[in-house]
């Protein structure tokens, strides 16, 4: 099988602004209807409800999404053997690392080991905190290096860090992505759709970020929310997308949307039910159940 570590998350500059409307603990943001950010508000009183069916926050389907990003991410998906990844991979971001691709150069590397931090002093990353915070923003390994790759790997022996990776999945990407999709009427495979492109764009608002490829597609489609075809929207959120990944050549494969997602929707599986089968960078994939 093929490695195609460069074709893992390249996380938007603009996640350095977006994550601050994100504090740990922070109800996630979603977004009004009309495409605008709508302050902060808890998804079950925004006012709709997603289609009948099991969300993606179920924990069997959350596992679903997560070997769906990592076939995308990592060429596997045995995602749990992604807590000690790290490499650059040339992006701009400095380092990727870990479940996600937390970047050195976004913010969101320096927020999880901050939180690792907070809840274990004196772990193998605490004392690269400060130079984190140097390169925050920018390609550097200033301060990181190898001996930083190593204690990684280290820290990823740890169920501690693999908790607090788990954790900023969750508020940064995850839980994000699922409330605005259920806000918006989607089913499951809506809420993936919505959640793998914010993995890789970000949460900011600019037109090649998440944010931004909702709002292009809500001018093409109306959400179910809005009285709208699920099919339509969730095509019209596709070519979006698939718009936004060609502005970077890192990018041009579009095939997790085009052999991925689009095959999904095609066969009509809004509730991403088992058995899946899919393709990748031209590798194959399957879930059985």
């Amino acid at each position: 099988m093929n490695d195609h570590r460069a074709g893992r998350s390249r996380k938007r500059l603009t996640l350095l602004i977006a994550t601050g409307l994100l504090a740990a603990g922070a109800t996630p943001l979603v977004i009004a209807a009309n495409g605008n950010a709508a302050t902060p508000v808890a998804a079950h009183s925004a006012g709709v409800k997603a289609a009948a069916g099991v969300g993606l926050d179920d924990a069997h389907k959350k596992d679903i999404a997560m070997q769906l990003v990592s076939s995308a991410e990592n060429s596997s998906l045995d995602w749990k053997s992604q807590y000690k990844y790290i490499e650059d991979i040339g992006d701009g971001r400095g380092y990727t690392a870990g479940i996600i691709g937390f970047c050195s150069g976004t913010g969101d590397m320096l927020d999880l080991v901050q939180l690792y931090t907070d809840r274990k002093p004196g772990n193998a990353l605490a004392k690269y905190l400060p130079a984190l915070r140097k390169v925050n923003g920018t390609e550097s390994h200033s301060g990181l290096g190898s001996a930083f790759e190593s204690a990684w790997k280290t820290a990823a022996k740890d169920a501690a860090f693999q908790t607090a990776q788990n954790d900023e999945r969750d508020r940064v990407y995850f839980n994000p992505a699922v409330n605005q999709a259920k806000s918006d009427g989607l089913r499951a495979l809506g809420q993936f759709a919505y959640y793998d492109a914010i993995v890789m764009h970000g949460p900011g608002d600019d037109s090649t970020s998440f944010g931004g490829i909702r709002k292009t597609a809500m001018k093409k489609a109306k959400t179910p929310a809005q009285g709208g075809n699920e099919t339509t929207y969730l095509n019209a959120f596709l070519d979006a997308r698939k718009a936004a990944m060609k502005t970077e050549e890192a990018h041009s494969d579009t095939s997790r949307v085009d052999t991925e997602q689009r095959v999904f929707l095609q066969k009509g599986n809004f509730d991403l039910n088992p058995p899946l089968s899919w393709k990748v960078y031209g590798d194959s994939y399957n879930i059985a159940n």
